[in-house]
């Protein structure tokens, strides 16, 4: 074999073992978003029941505010059907997207509809709203927490498949830019 041929073995070595590294990180940071994900998606989980648990009680008592329990009723059942598209592909930019808006609107009428409840002194005096109430004041540092974890393994997924020359081969490989929430 001549020098020259055995150059061009050794370059196509070089590429494919360069083209392996570069698809075995961007899987490994890949996995570390769907890691970061389990946290976030358990505390949306614990929110979506507390919830629950605080619509249900307050359902009769504030009957003449439908509204308010209906809007944060309606919100959290897009936060909930967000969250599900996101289990199903948590890298994908839109899903992460759609959830951000969704838990938005959410935070936006809970507010509401918890200022209505605490105007209730006979609510309060509820042993589940006031557990329900206690699970809602206590979840946002967690949930913040967990969204942060959940942006910095995006961030880092992003940063790597945007480097030259990863680009080239995460183009081909068809790995998108990852959402942050």
């Amino acid at each position: 074999m001549s020098s020259a041929a055995l150059g061009w073995v050794g370059l196509l070595a070089v590429l494919g073992l360069w083209t392996l590294g570069v698809h075995n990180r961007i899987t490994a940071l890949r996995a570390a978003i769907l890691s970061a994900w389990v946290p976030l998606d358990q505390t949306l989980a614990l929110r979506a029941q507390a919830l629950a648990g605080l619509l249900q009680a307050v359902a009769g008592p504030l009957a003449s505010e439908a509204a308010a329990v209906e809007a944060v009723s309606g919100a959290q059942a897009q936060v909930l059907a967000a969250t599900e598209a996101l289990r199903r592909r948590p890298v994908a930019q839109d899903t992460v997207a759609d959830l951000s808006k969704a838990d938005a609107v959410l935070a936006a009428v809970l507010v509401r509809l918890v200022s209505l409840v605490e105007q209730q002194s006979s609510l309060l005096g509820d042993v589940s709203v006031q557990s329900a109430l206690r699970s809602l004041r206590d979840l946002p540092p967690r949930l913040v927490f967990a969204r942060q974890m959940f942006n910095d393994a995006g961030s880092a997924y992003n940063a790597a498949t945007q480097q030259f020359p990863t680009r080239l081969l995460a183009s081909l490989l068809r790995f998108g830019l990852a959402g942050r929430l």
